[in-house]
């Protein structure tokens, strides 16, 4: 398996989501509160809108934290020379997987399996 691809791919996420981020923190700077004091002049319905999309910038920031963080860890996996191998079962990830998600820590029948409790 060439790990170095799959190191740049992970490289290349990581800066993207980075990047993603910063952008969040730059475009809401405050928190729902003050947002929602600024406008309280303003019809109802306005006030809902900025809720929703502030609520939906935080659930975006908190996906991206997640995959930030299975980022780090697929990084420090191929420095251990584990990358590439299912963490509940100990066989082989399929690189299909890897290219979709090369962050994946479970093999997609270990990860179905999870998935179905």
């Amino acid at each position: 398996m060439d790990t170095a691809r799959f190191r740049d791919l992970l490289l290349e996420e990581r800066g993207r989501l980075s990047h993603a981020l910063a952008y969040l923190h730059e475009e809401n700077p405050g928190s729902i509160e003050d947002e929602e004091e600024e406008t309280l002049d303003n019809h109802l319905g306005d006030a809902a809108t900025i809720t929703f999309n502030r609520e939906m910038d935080y659930s975006l920031e908190d996906n991206a934290g997640h995959v930030l963080a299975a980022i780090d860890v697929a990084l420090k996996r191929i420095e251990e020379g584990t990358f590439g191998t299912c963490s509940r079962c100990g066989r082989p990830i399929s690189e299909e997987r890897l290219e979709a998600m090369p962050y994946a820590t479970k093999c997609i029948e270990c990860k179905r399996l999870e998935e179905r409790g």
